[in-house]
């Protein structure tokens, strides 16, 4: 009787531990980083009813950037600074690359903005503010703000509520870049209406087919940024 038992479940058993082997051997980065989908999503991919951003696909330099900040306490997040206070620079950097690989899954969009607020974000995102010497959000994230390689993130494809987060954090002085910080400038130079209408009106705009980050730098830089190679 035992052996008739084990005839039955003994193949379902070592087919089960045989797809389980071969899954962790497929892509061994995809257990070590089960701890960040909690929050991120799958694969980096967030829901839209998380807080935590979308990490999939953004450039690989930026990533690296932000764990080593969250690590080092550029970056103020309990819950990642104890995730990442141990883990080594070759570890960090073997996440960045791997979330970098992965396909970004398009968020819908929320609900729009009054018109005048959009076209004020549209103006300040677009062309900036030369008088007050407010470079636009296109000059160094790219006119289709998908970023540049290796370490300017894209900004599409993110909640408006995350994006006037950080610069909310960049103006208080919780987040901050290698010097010269130039987000936390450009940041202290934006009122709180104007954080509202450049979010709204990027959280509008929606992920293009192609949404890689551009691999050369159309222009020069109009501001210094230590972050940026």
């Amino acid at each position: 009787m035992k052996n008739r038992h084990r005839a039955r479940w003994l193949p379902a058993l070592l087919l089960a531990c045989a797809g389980a082997a071969g899954a962790a051997t497929a892509d061994p980065m995809a257990e070590r980083v089960r701890a960040c989908a909690g929050c991120h999503g799958e694969e980096g991919r967030s829901a839209i009813e998380s807080y935590a951003p979308s990490i999939a696909g953004k450039p690989e330099g930026y990533l690296l950037q932000q764990l080593t900040g969250f690590r080092d306490g550029r970056r103020s997040h309990a819950v990642m600074q104890q995730m990442l206070a141990w883990l080594s620079d070759d570890y960090l950097r073997d996440m960045a690359r791997y979330y970098s690989t992965r396909e970004p899954a398009k968020l819908p969009r929320p609900p729009q903005a009054a018109p005048a607020v959009l076209a004020q974000g549209r103006r300040l995102v677009e062309q900036g503010d030369a008088a007050r010497k407010l470079p636009a959000c296109a000059a160094c994230h790219g006119q289709s703000l998908l970023g540049l390689q290796p370490a300017i993130p894209g900004l599409l494809n993110l909640r408006a509520e995350y994006l006037q987060a950080q610069l909310g954090a960049w103006r208080s002085g919780t987040r901050h870049a290698p010097a010269p910080d130039c987000m936390a400038d450009i940041a202290g130079r934006l009122s709180g209406e104007e954080i509202a209408a450049i979010t709204a009106w990027i959280a509008s705009r929606e992920l293009p087919r192609d949404h890689r980050p551009a691999v050369r730098r159309e222009q020069p830089l109009p501001i210094d940024c230590g972050g940026v190679p």
